[in-house]
């Protein structure tokens, strides 16, 4: 049954399989284990970034494709579903509607953006997509009537999925059972479902013809494989799903901005995430995006706690100060790459 559920792409690794088992009953379990608003809306970050990094993994590390325009996906998905409630109220149907029209227009655009560049070199693909990011996320600041420019838009969402909805009067393990863990549920089971599906996808006919692609374009074509018509789907497929994460962002967060959804800082992080993790390895999403929250929402609380603790020490505090948390977060970012040059998932198969 589980073989089935993960396509027949087993970690192959017991280490691998341990660390994805942990992650997974984390995230299941998170509103019960790790109480308090903050760690909720961690776990949920974690899981819209999984599925979001895998999308693009399936663009980069199955399909060979450098694309910057991946936050441009995202944000599309979560302003369909924040112009839908702004426009039609908090209900499920607007919802469906937002989801719907997000996921639709990110896909055309991505189609669009297949056919006219996909025929040229690799490094002038990544430029259009580039360009077209770039003036994307300059049409939405402008269009301040429609997408609320730099403020972003705030909209409510369902009554059912807000805490002000109490779904028991009694808690369990301490935690109320309210319309936030609802939402936290909605958000954890979607992204699950989206990540098995790309699992499936990648262990697919089309999946492993996406990799020959990669590995020998030429070679896949000369074998009767149309290339650029495999490039474009995978384009298409990462898109749509890539819009779905920004539609779960969106439903969670209750707010959509260009800073939360647009910005290349974004694109910066997923493409670290990817690193981390392991391109060409689904798995490499849940643990790269995992690590990567973890410590972007939690290192620096602990470099405070640190530069406490070394406080009659010289020259360490100043080191290990919260304010240097980029900056030691990228000093992981290179020990991770020089250790780990396969990605954490590549290392451990291969002590596997």
């Amino acid at each position: 049954m589980i073989d089935r559920l993960l396509s027949g792409d087993r970690p192959n690794s017991r280490p691998l399989a341990l660390v994805l088992i942990a992650i997974a009953l984390a995230l299941a379990f998170a509103p019960f284990l790790f109480p308090g608003t903050k760690s909720l809306d961690t776990a949920a970050r974690i899981c819209i970034f999984i599925v979001l990094v895998a999308s693009y993994d399936l663009l980069l590390g199955y399909t060979g494709i450098v694309s910057f325009a991946h936050t441009m996906f995202f944000g599309i998905g979560a302003y369909g579903v924040a112009l839908s409630l702004s426009a039609l109220g908090a209900s499920f149907t607007a919802i469906v509607v937002g989801v719907l029209g997000g996921t639709a227009v990110a896909a055309a655009l991505a189609l669009a953006i297949g056919l006219f560049s996909l025929r040229v070199k690799a490094i002038f693909f990544a430029m259009v997509t580039l360009a077209v990011a770039s003036a994307f996320a300059v049409l939405v600041s402008q269009l301040s009537t429609i997408t609320g420019g730099e403020d972003g838009l705030t909209y409510r969402i369902p009554r059912v999925l807000t805490p002000a909805y109490k779904l028991l009067d009694m808690r369990i393990l301490d935690v109320r059972i309210d319309g936030r863990l609802l939402a936290y549920y909605l958000v954890f089971v979607s992204a699950l479902v989206l990540f098995l599906g790309l699992l499936r996808v990648v262990n697919s006919p089309f999946g492993r013809t996406l990799k020959a692609v990669r590995d020998n374009a030429f070679r896949a074509e000369a074998i009767g494989y149309r290339v650029i018509w495999y490039r474009t789907a995978a384009t298409v497929l990462s898109a749509a799903v890539a819009g779905l994460a920004g539609a779960l962002l969106a439903i969670w967060i209750r707010y959509t901005g260009p800073a939360t959804t647009l910005s290349m800082e974004i694109m910066i992080d997923i493409l670290l995430m990817v690193v981390i993790g392991g391109m060409g390895t689904m798995y490499g999403a849940v643990i790269g995006a995992t690590l990567f929250i973890l410590a972007q929402t939690y290192l620096q609380s602990l470099m405070g706690a640190a530069e406490h603790a070394t406080a009659m020490l010289p020259l360490i505090p100043d080191l290990v100060a919260p304010e240097r948390w980029l900056m030691w977060l990228g000093v992981l970012f290179i020990v991770s790459v020089y250790f780990f040059p396969d990605g954490v998932v590549g290392r451990l198969r291969s002590r596997g």
